[in-house]
């Protein structure tokens, strides 16, 4: 039974995946341009988010794509 408290059991948040030089650069323009867009907004340090999720960046025809592992939270979903 999931506590009414949480949104989410606590596993739901998941450590982020390391990441080299060139993966970094493509996930902040990524993360940069979905602000513009107003898709994604900060979060302070302090503040408590229910779900996060580990991105990873994939690499097709020397584009980046930004994806996201919602495994754990397919686990929840019908």
């Amino acid at each position: 039974m999931l506590n009414v408290e949480r949104l989410y059991p606590p596993h739901l948040g998941r450590p982020a995946y390391p990441a080299g030089p060139r993966a970094r650069e493509a996930l902040e323009s990524h993360i940069n341009e979905l602000m513009k867009l107003g898709v994604l907004g900060k979060v302070g340090h302090i503040e408590e988010v229910e779900f996060k999720t580990p991105v990873i960046i994939t690499w097709h025809n020397y584009k980046s794509r930004i994806v996201g592992d919602f495994r754990a939270l397919d686990t929840y979903t019908i």
